[in-house]
């Protein structure tokens, strides 16, 4: 049996709270409400229908790595022994457990994941390589540092038609 989930349609005041709220999720109610063009109580109700839908997973602050000594950045491509469900599974539950590794995708091509990487230094680097070539499962890997971030990811482009 298949079940269906609607999704509603966002209006313009939906796609400017969304838009508004991802570049500053601590701005007060008040104030985002002038900048929507809303008085203040219908466009907390919306924030929260917005929430309750899942539209807004969560509010957070970006963090200096820099400062937190966790600049060093690396991608990693992974290739996988074998491509079956149970090998794909192994390696999830592994990686999910790498603190280190702050994202990790399936990708399409010429390997199987991609997993980005932050640490402090080069030593913990090796730590966090030698626990990620040493689960099971795990044929190849291809590592690239990052020098320099030239275009950082800053959220979901937001497309309010005026």
């Amino acid at each position: 049996m298949t079940t269906s989930i609607k999704t509603r349609v966002l209006d313009r005041i939906d796609l400017a709270i969304l838009d508004v709220l991802q570049r500053n999720g601590r701005i007060s109610n008040v104030n985002l409400a002038k900048q929507v063009n809303l008085s203040p109580s219908p466009c907390l109700e919306r924030v929260k229908k917005l929430e309750d839908d899942g539209y807004i997973e969560g509010y957070g602050a970006r963090l200096n790595a820099t400062k937190l000594k966790q600049n060093v950045v690396a991608h990693v491509e992974v290739t996988l022994k074998e491509s079956t469900e149970a090998a794909f599974d192994i390696f999830k539950q592994h990686i999910m457990r790498i603190g280190q590794v702050v994202s990790c995708d399936m990708v399409a091509g010429g390997y199987d994941y991609l997993l980005k990487i932050r640490v402090g230094d080069m030593i913990e680097y090796r730590e966090v390589l030698g626990k990620i070539v040493d689960t099971p499962g795990v044929g190849t890997n291809r590592t690239y540092m990052v020098i320099e971030h030239v275009k950082q990811d800053v959220g979901l482009t937001v497309q309010v038609e005026e």
